[in-house]
Formats: structure tokens, C-alpha cells, sequence
């Protein structure tokens, strides 16, 4: 069984795949589970994968988010740009 929709290699995919399509010097993919719904006791509602890359690297990272469904998209686009950020200045 492989890792999911939700996981860091789906992140990174969706990232390069959006970079190389654009074509955009930056790519950002995220993926999980807002909710009300669709949770599990490995990934629970609130998870999410956040990747960004670029031709020379690749950051991904899941984050544990909590709240109502606008709450947890609100914080994953938060957290969305402040990866591309910090990508952008070379900063971890």
C-alpha cells in the first residue's frame, strides 16, 4: 500500500508538476484533510502536506492544523506562502 493522497511525496509531486507546467519558477502543492470528514487515526482531520519547490530544492513538510475547515485551509495557505517565503530568501 503506498503512502496516500495525503503525504510528502504527493506534495512534492504536485509542486514539481505545477513548476514544470506553469512554467513557473516556483511550485507549491498541498494536500489533506480539512474536514468535517474524512479522517483517520493516522490522518486526522487537520492534516496537511505542504510542498514548495524550485530547480534547486524541494521542502515539504506536514503540519497538524486545528480548527473548523476554513480554520485548518486558512492556515495551510498561511503556511503555503510562508514556505515559498522562505524558500525564496534561503531561510529553514
Amino acid at each position: 500500500m503506498g503512502d496516500g493522497a495525503v503525504s510528502e511525496p504527493v506534495a512534492l509531486a504536485m509542486a514539481d508538476g505545477i513548476r514544470a507546467r506553469a512554467p513557473a519558477d516556483v511550485g507549491v502543492g498541498v494536500t489533506g484533510i480539512a474536514g468535517p470528514s474524512g479522517g483517520t487515526p493516522e490522518k486526522p482531520v487537520g492534516t496537511v502536506v505542504i510542498a514548495a519547490t524550485t530547480t534547486s530544492e524541494r521542502r515539504v513538510r506536514t503540519f497538524r492544523f486545528f480548527g473548523e475547515r476554513a480554520q485548518v485551509k486558512f492556515q495551510a495557505g498561511q503556511s503555503a506562502l510562508d514556505m515559498v517565503r522562505r524558500l525564496l530568501l534561503g531561510a529553514r
